[in-house]
């Protein structure tokens, strides 16, 4: 009881002096961590977590028992998401009567989880960051029967206010689903194998017909010259490429080059 009135006469006494700022709260800034002490041996771990889950969402809850008669000792220990739910809580409920009894309510600076059993049986530190009491997600019957969360579009917070609606929509959208790949199998359930091993055979026909056609229509054309290598290309004469060979036919040089040959005789003659 003293350690209550004194939390509270230090809250009152920051009040009084209009402290902004800096508070002895800062002290405990590192832990989200709270103890909760004179809880009534009635309350369960639930009840707890519900009476403090108004200042914030709790993630673990050690409520020691006694070992060998397996009652609850009447204190806990208590882990919020947020630190800054820590503060509320000592501030509101320390001192707080419950079923007759007045809760203490206090940070904890250096909290030390329980140890567990390990494979030798000896007692050992835990390896992992206890979250016992963390929210689990609700999913609705279909989501949870589905293994594909792409399919469900994942699971739906339970505090979401369109929780329902979003659930509604999810099984009208599966129920579409599944009525449509219901008629598209009622389609063909009166063929028989050899009609389905020809349907099946017209369809890869139809879709390699698709992929030449296309791949058709993806070629360039193109015109060789006769006598040369040089090949102009019809689409895109930006980037048309021509090469060049000299003929070894003499025949062919007359030809190819004859014309300034002739020119540059008849200058000459004149």
């Amino acid at each position: 009881m003293n350690v209550v009135k004194e939390i509270n006469k230090i809250n009152q006494l920051e009040l009084d002096l209009g402290v902004s700022g800096a508070s002895w709260h800062d002290e405990y800034k590192d832990s989200a961590y709270i103890f909760v002490g004179g809880i009534p041996f009635d309350l369960t771990e639930g009840d707890v977590i519900t009476i403090f889950s108004q200042y914030g969402e709790v993630m673990d809850l050690n409520m020691p028992r006694d070992k060998e008669t397996g009652k609850r000792r009447g204190f806990a220990f208590l882990m919020y998401e947020d630190q800054r739910s820590t503060v509320l809580a000592v501030d509101n409920l320390n001192g707080a009567t419950v079923l007759e009894k007045t809760l203490r309510v206090d940070h904890v600076k250096d909290y030390k989880q329980p140890k567990i059993k390990g494979e030798d049986g000896e007692w050992v530190e835990p390896d992992e960051q206890s979250l016992n009491a963390k929210p689990q997600l609700v999913m609705d019957d279909d989501d949870a029967a589905s293994d594909s969360s792409a399919s469900t579009g994942g699971s739906i917070d339970p505090e979401d206010p369109m929780r329902d609606y979003l659930i509604a929509q999810r099984k009208e959208a599966k129920a579409l689903k599944k009525d449509k790949k219901s008629k598209s199998k009622g389609k063909h359930k009166d063929e028989t194998p050899e009609e389905r091993r020809a349907r099946k055979a017209r369809k890869a026909e139809k879709k390699s017909r698709k992929a030449a056609k296309k791949a058709s229509e993806g070629a360039v054309p193109h015109v060789e010259i006769p006598g040369t290598t040089t090949t102009l290309d019809l689409v895109r004469p930006a980037l048309m490429v021509a090469t060049l060979e000299m003929p070894t036919d003499p025949r062919q040089v007359g030809e190819v080059g004859g014309g300034t040959d002739r020119a540059n005789a008849r200058d000459e003659t004149n």
